[in-house]
C-alpha cells in the first residue's frame, strides 16, 4: 500500500539546481590551483562528495591522486596539494605536520585549504599558531545543502546537535542562515515563517539579517514555498528517543542509512558481497514502502513479486514481433525490479531475525508504557534487566532518558540505582556521558518534594535569563523539565482508540509509533499551520520552556499563488528521524500540503546517545 498523493498536491521544486551550484563552486575553486594536484580529502565529506562529483569529474579538473584526511602520514609526490576539510582544529594540525615535514626536507609545494561549509577563525589561529599560515592559501566551499530525495535536504552536519545542544555552541547557526538565505534566493521569498527554540529563533534572525543586506534580490518574485518552520530538536527529544517502525526508519536504525545510501551486507544481499544501495524515490520499489508500517511490507513484497512474475509470463504465449518489444521496452526494467525486490525482501528478512532475537516486541511494549505513564515500575524493572543483560550500552542509556523525559526527571532513588547498575555494568568510563546528558535535559533527577509550583516558573525565568545562567547546575536543570505528561494531555498525543488501531489503513500521525503516540514535532507544525499562528498555543508553548521563543512572521500573501501556500519547508535544528519525515508526508496527504524537509543532518535514538556519549564506539 503506497501512499499516493493527491492529485491536487502542488508539485515540488526542483533542487537539482543545489547541486550543480556546489558542483560549480567546487570546480572553480580545484581550478585556482592551475595543473596537477593531489586531493585529501576528510572521511565525512567523502559521501557528500560522491553525490555532488564524482572521481572522474575530478579527474576532469587535474585531479591525479585522492587521499583520506587520516593520522598517517601522507606519501604525495605531487608539487600541489588541495585538503577538502571540516573546519576543525584536528585537521589543521594534520595539514600543518604536512606542510612542516616539507618545510623540514627542504621541499616547497603550493598548498590550499578548502573548507566546508565555511571556514573559522579558530581555524586560521591554528595555521597561525603552527606557522603555516603564509604557507597556505584558504578557502571556503559553502557547500551546506544536499539534496538527499525529492523532498530532503540534509546539511550533513551531524555536529551540530552535540556542539549546540550540549556545548552551546553557537557557530553553525550562522552556517543555517547562510543556507536559508541561500534557498530564499532560488526559491523564495518565503511569505510566512514559524518557528519554536531558541536556536530556531537566533538562526532565523540571522537570517533576516542577510536578507536586509541584500535586500531587493527577492522582492518582485512569486513565492515557491508558502511557509517555513524552524524547530529545535530539544522542543521534542521523546520522538528521536523511540524505535522507528516505519520501513525507512527500521532500515536506519538497523543498518544506518548514511549520506542517503546504505550498505546492504551479505546476509541481506544472499551473495558474498556488501551493496551500497541509494535509497530515494527513484528506487520504485523503495518508494512505495518506505512510509509504511513495518507490518505492512512484508505482504505488499509478497504481492509485487506475484506481479512481476506475471509480467514475466505474458512472453509466454508472443509472436517473435510482441517479443522483440518485450525486450526492448520492457524486459530491462522488469530486471531491474526484480533486482530490487528481492535486495528489499532480504532486508526485511534480516531486520525480522535481528528483531527477533532482541524480542522487540517486549521492547516496544515497554516504550508505549512509558509514554503512556502506566505500569512505570515494571518499565524500571525491564530496563535495569536490560541493562543487567549487558544487552548494549546505547540502548540501556535510549530507555532510561526516555524514561526521565516521560516522567519530568527520575525520582533520586530510581536515578541513583539505574545509574550505579549501568556503571557496573557496562563500565566507569561511560560517568561523563551521565554528566552530559543531565546537562542536556536527557537524563535528570527531580529535586526532593519536586513539583511544578510558583518557585519553579520563576527559576526557569531566571535560568532563561543569560546573566543570571550561571546560577548552579541544579538550578538549570530544573528548568530543563520535560513537562511531557502535560503537553501529551494538552495536544492529544496519545490516541484513544476503541479496538484495535488498523496500520494498513492509518487514521492518524500515530501511525508511525504503531498507533499509540502522535511524534509532538509533528503534533506542534500541524496545529500552528492550522491556526496560521502560534495563538491559542500559549501554554503547550509555556510548557515546552518556549514561552519567548515561539515565533510568527506573515507578509502580504498577495503575490504567493494557493498552489505555494500549500508547500511547506521544515527545518530541524539538530537532526529530524525517519519517522518523522513519514509522519509529516502522511499529514500532507491528508490535508492537500507537500512537505520539503530541511535538517542539519537525519538521526536517529542511536546517533543521539552516541552524539551524548563519551565512550567513543
Amino acid at each position: 500500500m503506497a501512499f499516493p498523493h493527491r492529485p491536487d498536491a502542488p508539485e515540488l521544486p526542483d533542487f537539482s539546481m543545489l547541486k550543480r551550484l556546489a558542483r560549480d563552486q567546487l570546480i572553480y575553486l580545484l581550478e585556482q590551483l592551475p595543473g596537477k594536484k593531489d586531493l585529501f580529502i576528510e572521511a565525512d565529506l567523502m559521501s557528500p562528495l560522491d553525490r555532488i562529483a564524482n572521481v572522474s569529474i575530478l579527474k576532469q579538473h587535474e585531479v591525479d591522486k585522492l587521499y583520506k584526511v587520516e593520522n598517517k602520514p601522507a606519501l604525495s609526490s605531487s608539487e600541489q596539494l588541495c585538503f577538502l576539510v571540516r573546519p576543525r582544529i584536528k585537521n589543521m594540525r594534520y595539514i600543518a605536520s604536512l606542510v612542516n615535514a616539507d618545510k623540514l626536507a627542504g621541499r616547497t609545494r603550493k598548498y590550499k585549504v578548502i573548507f566546508s561549509p565555511q571556514k573559522f577563525y579558530a581555524c586560521e589561529m591554528v595555521l597561525e599558531e603552527e606557522g603555516i599560515y603564509g604557507d597556505v592559501s584558504c578557502d571556503e566551499w559553502a557547500f551546506s545543502l544536499l539534496p538527499l530525495d525529492v523532498d530532503l535536504l540534509s546539511m550533513e552536519l551531524p555536529e551540530f546537535f552535540r556542539d549546540y545542544f550540549l556545548e552551546g555552541d553557537q557557530r553553525w547557526i550562522n552556517t543555517v542562515a547562510q543556507a536559508l538565505h541561500l534557498l530564499s534566493t532560488l526559491y523564495g521569498p518565503f511569505p510566512n515563517c514559524y518557528g519554536i527554540g531558541r536556536c530556531a529563533k537566533m538562526a532565523y534572525e540571522l537570517w533576516r539579517n542577510l536578507e536586509e543586506e541584500e535586500d531587493g534580490e527577492t522582492k518582485g518574485r512569486r513565492p515557491e514555498i508558502g511557509h517555513i518552520f524552524l524547530l529545535d530538536r530539544d522542543v521534542d527529544f521523546v520522538t528521536a528517543l523511540c524505535s522507528q517502525v516505519v520501513y525507512e526508519g527500521l532500515v536506519d536504525d538497523t543498518f544506518r542509512i548514511k549520506c542517503g545510501s546504505v550498505d546492504f551486507g551479505p546476509e541481506v544481499t544472499s551473495s558474498d558481497k556488501s551493496l551500497k544501495v541509494l535509497l530515494n524515490a527513484e528506487d520504485k520499489v523503495f518508494n512505495e514502502i518506505r512510509n509504511e508500517h513495518f507490518s505492512n511490507v512484508f505482504g505488499f513484497l509478497s504481492q509485487k513479486a506475484r506481479n512481476l512474475q506475471a509480467q514475466y509470463d505474458r512472453r509466454r504465449g508472443m509472436d517473435i514481433k510482441q517479443m522483440k518489444n518485450f525486450v526492448s521496452q520492457e524486459l530491462k526494467g522488469l530486471k531491474q525490479e526484480h533486482r530490487l525486490l528481492s535486495l528489499h525482501i532480504g532486508a526485511c528478512e534480516s531486520i525480522m531475525k535481528k528483531k527477533t532475537k532482541q524480542d522487540f516486541q517486549e521492547l516496544i511494549k515497554t516504550e508505549h508504557a512509558l509514554l503512556e505513564g502506566f505500569n512505570i515500575r515494571e518499565s524500571t524493572s525491564y530496563i535495569e534487566e536490560h541493562i543487567d543483560r549487558q544487552v548494549s550500552p546505547i540502548e540501556s542509556l535510549r530507555l532510561m532518558c526516555l524514561l526521565s523525559i516521560t516522567e519530568n526527571g527520575l525520582i533520586p532513588k530510581d536515578y541513583r540505582s539505574l545509574k550505579t547498575q549501568y556503571l557496573q555494568s557496562y563500565g566507569p568510563e561511560h560517568l561523563l556521558t551521565f554528566s552530559n546528558l543531565r546537562r542536556a535535559g536527557l537524563l535528570t533527577e527531580q529535586a526532593p518534594g519536586d513539583t511544578l509550583t510558583a518557585v519553579e516558573s520563576k527559576v526557569s525565568k531566571l535560568v532563561t535569563d543569560k546573566a543570571a545562567g550561571k546560577i548552579t547546575d541544579a538550578f538549570s536543570s530544573l528548568a530543563k523539565r520535560s513537562n511531557f505528561r502535560a503537553i501529551s494531555k494538552k495536544l492529544n498525543l496519545i490516541p484513544r482508540v476503541d479496538g484495535e488501531y488498523d496500520l494498513k489503513v492509518p487514521r492518524d500521525m500515530a501511525y508511525v509509533f504503531s498507533g499509540a503516540y502522535v511524534p509532538l514535532s509533528c503534533r506542534i507544525i500541524e496545529q500552528v499551520l492550522e491556526r496560521r499562528s502560534w495563538q491559542g498555543l500559549d501554554e503547550v508553548v509555556r510548557l515546552l520552556n518556549c514561552s519567548d521563543f515561539a515565533f510568527t512572521d506573515m507578509t502580504k500573501e498577495d503575490k504567493a499563488s494557493s498552489e505555494s501556500l500549500r508547500l511547506i519547508l521544515v527545518v530541524f535544528l539538530g537532526g529530524c528521524t525517519f519517522s518523522e519525515i513519514s509522519a509529516l508526508r502522511f499529514l500532507g496527504r491528508e490535508k492537500g500540503y507537500r512537505f520539503i524537509f530541511l535538517t542539519t543532518a537525519v538521526t536517529n535514538s542511536a546517533r543521539l546517545m552516541e552524539a551524548m556519549s563519551e565512550v567513543k564506539a
